[in-house]
C-alpha cells in the first residue's frame, strides 16, 4: 500500500514539472519575440509606383475660348390691350392659357351711354344740315334780289356768310357723329396678334377708366434672352453669333440662339453691355421668365502652358498639383486661367519644368514626401516559333 502511494506522488510531481516547464518555455518564447520585433515607427516606407499613362506634361496648346451668358427669357411680342372707353365690363371672352387669333374679341364694354351719344350727335348733324341748306335757300334768293336791287349789297354777304357757317356747324357735327361711331368700335377689345393669353387683367361686371389694362397677349413663336457682357469682349461678337443655351427645366437639352442686337452704350455704372440673343421657339415649349444660360464660342487664344484638367485639384479655393521630384511626391500650389472643358485643359499660369512629372491620375490619400517611382512598362518576350 504504501508502495503504491509513492508511485502517485512521483507520477504527480511529474505531472507539475511538466505543466510549470511548458509555461515557462511559452514565456520565454513570447518575451523572445517581443525584443525580436522593431518598433512601428522604424519600419521602412513602402514605395508608391506609378505608370506612365498616370503622369502629364506641361505642353503648350491653343484653347478654346468661351463667353458665359445668362438671363431670363423673353417673349419678342406681347402686347397688352386697355380699354379705349371707359365703362362697365360686359364682357371677357378668353382665360389665361387659351390660344388666341389675331383680331378675335377678347372684351366687351357696356354701349348704352354711347349709343345715346351717337343719337344725340347724329340729331345734332341733322339739324346742322337743315339750317345749312335753310341758309343756302335764302342766300340763292338774296342773289335774285340782289340784282333787281331790292335788297343791298350787305344784305346779301350777311346771307352768304350764315351759309359758310351752318356749313361748318354741319361738318363739325358729323365728325362728332364719327367720334360716337368710332367710341363705340373701341368699346370692343380685339388681340392685335396670335399667341397666348398671359393675364386677364378684368372680371365681367368691373367697371373700368379710359386706357385700363384688360387682357396680355403674348406670342412665344420667338423669345429673346437679354444678356450682359463685358464691354472689352464686344470687339469679338458679331451679329448673327451661335449661342449654345440650357434652360432650366430641360436638363441637358440644348437649344440655339443667335445675337441679334447689340447695345450701342455700356449700363450705366457698369463696364457691360446688353446683347440680345433670339431663341425660335415653334413649338412653344419655352415660357417667358424661364431662366437660361449659355456660352458664345470666341476664337481660340495663341498657344500657352496647359496641363490636363484632371492633374489639377482644389481644396479650401486653392488649385494644386502632385509632381515626382527625386523620387518623392511634391504637393505644390499653383495659378490656373481660362478652362477648355471640351479639351479637358486648363491655363497654367505657374511656371514649371518642361520636364515635370505631374499626376493627372487623380489618388486618394497621398501625402507630400511618400517615396514614388515611376514604373518602366514590362516588355513582353516575342514567342520563338
Amino acid at each position: 500500500m504504501g508502495t503504491t502511494l509513492s508511485r502517485r506522488r512521483v507520477i504527480g510531481g511529474l505531472i507539475v514539472l511538466l505543466i510549470t516547464g511548458g509555461i515557462a518555455a511559452a514565456v520565454a518564447l513570447r518575451i523572445a519575440g517581443k525584443e525580436g520585433t522593431a518598433p512601428a515607427g522604424t519600419r521602412a516606407p513602402s514605395v508608391l509606383e506609378f505608370t506612365a499613362s498616370d503622369l502629364a506634361s506641361v505642353q503648350a496648346k491653343s484653347l478654346a475660348r468661351w463667353l458665359p451668358v445668362s438671363g431670363t427669357l423673353e417673349p419678342v411680342r406681347q402686347a397688352t390691350v386697355k380699354a379705349k372707353v371707359s365703362g362697365e365690363v360686359r364682357q371677357i371672352t378668353v382665360r389665361e392659357g387659351e390660344p388666341v387669333k389675331a383680331g378675335q374679341l377678347l372684351a366687351r364694354i357696356d354701349t348704352s351711354d354711347l349709343d345715346a351719344r351717337l343719337i344725340e350727335r347724329q340729331g345734332q348733324l341733322e339739324s346742322a344740315k337743315a339750317q345749312a341748306a335753310m341758309a343756302e335757300k335764302t342766300l340763292q334768293t338774296n342773289q335774285k334780289l340782289l340784282k333787281q336791287n331790292f335788297i343791298s349789297q350787305n344784305a346779301f354777304d350777311s346771307a352768304e356768310s350764315n351759309l359758310n357757317v351752318t356749313k361748318g356747324s354741319a361738318m363739325s357735327a358729323q365728325a362728332q357723329v364719327r367720334l360716337a361711331q368710332n367710341a363705340l368700335k373701341d368699346a370692343i377689345a380685339s388681340s392685335p396678334l396670335s399667341g397666348i393669353v398671359a393675364k386677364r387683367h378684368v372680371q365681367p361686371g368691373e367697371k373700368v377708366g379710359f386706357d385700363a389694362p384688360l387682357v396680355t397677349v403674348v406670342d412665344l413663336k420667338d423669345l429673346e434672352l437679354q444678356a450682359l457682357v463685358p464691354a472689352m469682349e464686344i470687339p469679338e461678337l458679331k451679329l448673327g453669333m451661335t449661342v449654345d443655351l440650357t434652360v432650366d427645366g430641360f436638363g441637358e437639352r440644348k437649344f440655339t440662339g443667335r445675337i441679334e442686337r447689340i447695345s450701342p452704350s455700356t449700363v450705366p455704372g457698369t463696364r457691360a453691355i446688353h446683347i440680345f440673343v433670339g431663341i425660335p421657339n415653334a413649338r412653344n415649349e419655352l415660357r417667358g421668365g424661364m431662366f437660361a444660360t449659355g456660352r458664345i464660342a470666341l476664337g481660340e487664344s495663341g498657344p500657352t502652358m496647359t496641363l490636363p484638367a484632371t492633374a489639377v485639384r482644389v481644396e479650401a479655393g486653392q488649385p494644386y498639383i502632385w509632381l515626382i521630384d527625386n523620387g518623392k511626391l511634391v504637393r505644390r500650389s499653383v495659378t490656373v486661367g481660362r478652362r477648355d472643358e471640351e479639351a479637358g485643359l486648363v491655363e497654367l499660369k505657374s511656371e514649371l519644368p518642361a520636364n515635370a512629372q505631374v499626376l493627372a491620375t487623380r489618388f486618394e490619400n497621398l501625402k507630400e514626401g511618400a517615396p514614388a517611382v515611376v514604373r518602366a512598362p514590362s516588355i513582353t518576350p516575342a514567342k520563338t516559333g
